[in-house]
């Protein structure tokens, strides 16, 4: 059975002393059987490592596709390691859209994020325009196939895959459970036919865009919803610890 997975994305939001408060304030709402990440911005990796429980973990939103080098500004996943995160988002919708990240581009972040070792949130998703034409489908098999098939099938136990279309994200719109687990259940189904059964049975598949308390139990019931990307309702305690709540009643 997959474990459910519930993460934070905290985007650029919060000081130094709203990170570490939120970090404490969510810490002790869960256990072992739901699995918690929150993506605090880069400069508060540390602190959010510091002051979350054993039973969250910390990732970055964001690596660099090189190793090293003259690239000003940029985070290597070299450095994540040693800094002991162990995970990071690539092909948010933000990245591809505002800095113009391409397939080709996530695609390298990928390789690189697995060969130091990190675990990888690939995010997928279609804009309203390509849901409206309904070709949402080929869409987003598009951008899996371009960002995640060039790894070897047993690399993708350090993927999750998650589904975010742009149009529900950030704008209280949200796919409703069934739009999100006929997604989910292609996905899984292209995986399944393009790489093999047990990496499509044990891949985690993530729902993201306006998820919040009201909905999650809904979109957790689907069969094949592992969890949730969780943007707005991860920057307050009592919002994100009640989607925790939902998924720890599966």
């Amino acid at each position: 059975m997959r474990r459910i997975l519930v993460a934070g994305n905290w985007k650029m939001n919060l000081t130094y002393q709203e990170a570490g408060d939120l970090a404490s304030d969510i810490s002790g709402s869960n256990d072992s059987n739901v699995e918690v990440l929150v993506f605090p911005s880069s400069p508060f990796l540390s602190l959010a490592n510091e002051f979350c429980d054993e039973t969250i973990s910390v990732g970055a939103q964001n690596c660099s596709q090189y190793d090293n080098g003259a690239f000003t500004g940029e985070v290597s996943c070299s450095m994540l390691k040693s800094m002991d995160i162990d995970w990071v988002l690539i092909g948010h919708s933000e990245r591809r859209q505002i800095f113009h990240e391409d397939n080709q581009i996530i695609a390298q972040k990928v390789n690189t994020a697995i060969a130091q070792g990190l675990n990888v949130i690939f995010c997928c998703g279609e804009m309203l325009e390509i849901r409206d034409q309904g070709l949402q489908i080929e869409f987003v098999m598009e951008q899996i196939k371009q960002g995640l098939f060039q790894i070897p099938a047993e690399s993708f136990k350090q993927i999750v895959i998650a589904y975010e279309p742009i149009w529900a994200i950030g704008t209280g719109a949200t796919a409703s459970p069934e739009q999100a687990q006929e997604m989910h259940r292609e996905i899984r189904e292209f995986i399944n036919k393009n790489i093999n059964a047990e990496v499509a049975d044990q891949i985690r598949i993530l729902y993201g865009g306006s998820v919040n308390a009201s909905n999650a139990d809904n979109l957790f019931s689907m069969q094949d919803i592992d969890g949730a990307l969780v943007g707005g309702a991860s920057l307050k305690a009592d919002s994100f610890n009640n989607i925790i709540q939902a998924a720890l009643k599966l």
